[in-house]
């Protein structure tokens, strides 16, 4: 445009203003869009509509598609074709020029929003890439337990029930022979001990297997979610002591699973809220995050909340789990004290029925075969005798 003449200083100063702003475009883009837009606007109104005048205006309309402001980039696309159409409306050339232009700004703002497109989906996988590095260890954790407790219930149905059989047979024999005053076979006497030891062997080993300690605390999983760059508050209240091992443990998995759901579906800038409640007769825990959630979409329960729940209903508790009314996530769980101590783990360690099986047989300490269950042979001997 100097080359060709007709410009002067105010049209030298609106190329360097106009031109130098797309500096800061990352840092302010919709300034930058506005300054761009008006100094190359008048500068093709003021000196001559020349299409390189739209280049920087072009650049500025791509930053702003980019970083989100769509609709400021149409107006202030739409505001500088205008201005070149009204430079030099009875220019021969000016309306296929204008076209031109129009062409490249809705390019400027399609490669934008394709880019911020792009850019969002490599944030989401860089983080479901984190996530499922967190996460891996917990599910190899949770595969072993689930692994030991299939195996717990395989030796349970396949052994147990048998050897106390043979124990309970072992020890009606006994006690029929001394009944009757006749001498009892030594092999007897070694069947009846050699299966007293299996079932007591088999039974630590079960117990072993069935074991499922958490691997911590509220509180550090709250500073292992913090490490990983979830904000969470934790907050405590009420007279904190030692729980039972079940209840314990419930508490555990609860707050493992609601922070593995925050992290996962509550968005990047969340906070997450922990409170822990003591009470007299229950504890009460409330996970809530101020998430993308909203109160009038369902809420679709995976394997997390069924798991959640399946916990507290196995202590006797009760569990709300949705959409907050102001946004985000809210998970409550109310567990009494009391039933928590009763022994009931929720994870399989007790057994649903009878923990070893029909015809469980154990040893009194006086040689006499008790049972528990359904009455094996030779029960009603032994109940008479």
């Amino acid at each position: 445009m100097a080359h060709e003449g007709g410009v002067g200083p105010l049209d030298y100063g609106l190329m360097v203003v106009g031109t130098l702003t797309l500096a800061a475009h990352r840092v302010a883009p919709r300034v930058v869009l506005a300054v761009t837009t008006v100094c190359l606007t008048g500068l093709v109104l003021h000196a001559e509509p020349s299409t390189t005048a739209a280049f920087p205006v072009l650049g500025a309309v791509h930053g702003a598609a980019h970083k989100g402001h769509r609709l400021l980039a149409g107006a202030a696309s739409a505001v500088f074709l205008v201005g070149f159409f009204a430079a030099a409306p009875g220019a021969d050339d000016i309306v296929e020029r204008t076209l031109l232009l129009t062409g490249w700004f809705v390019c400027a703002v399609a490669t934008g929003v394709a880019g911020k497109t792009w850019q969002a989906y490599l944030r989401q996988s860089e983080e479901r890439a984190l996530e499922a590095e967190r996460t891996r260890e917990e599910a190899a954790l949770r595969r072993a337990g689930e692994e030991r407790l299939r195996i717990a219930r395989e030796l349970h149905d396949s052994l147990t029930h048998s050897i106390s059989i043979v124990k309970l047979q072992a020890g009606v024999a006994i006690h029929l022979a001394r009944k009757r005053g006749e001498e009892i076979p030594p092999a007897l006497l070694a069947i009846q001990e050699a299966s007293g030891e299996a079932m007591r062997e088999l039974r630590a080993t079960l117990d072993v297997l069935r074991t499922d300690e958490p691997t911590g605390s509220p509180a550090l999983l709250v500073e292992r979610a913090r490490a990983a760059g979830l904000a969470v508050e934790l907050t405590v209240t009420g007279r904190e002591r030692p729980l039972s091992p079940a209840l314990d443990r419930a508490a555990y998995r609860i707050v493992q699973e609601a922070l593995t759901n925050a992290a996962r579906h509550a968005g990047g800038p969340a906070l997450v809220s922990v409170r822990l409640g003591y009470g007299e007769r229950e504890l009460v825990l409330r996970i809530e995050d101020d998430g993308v959630a909203a109160p009038g979409r369902p809420t679709v329960e995976g394997t997390g909340l069924t798991g959640m729940r399946e916990r507290v209903g196995a202590l006797g508790g009760r569990l709300w789990a949705g959409p907050r009314d102001g946004g985000g996530f809210a998970v409550r769980v109310e567990l009494p004290i009391e039933g928590g101590a009763a022994g009931v783990d929720g994870g399989g360690a007790a057994d649903d029925g009878g923990a070893v099986g029909d015809g469980d047989a154990a040893d009194d300490g006086g040689g006499r075969a008790v049972v528990a269950g359904r009455a094996g042979p030779g029960a009603r001997e032994r109940e008479r005798a």
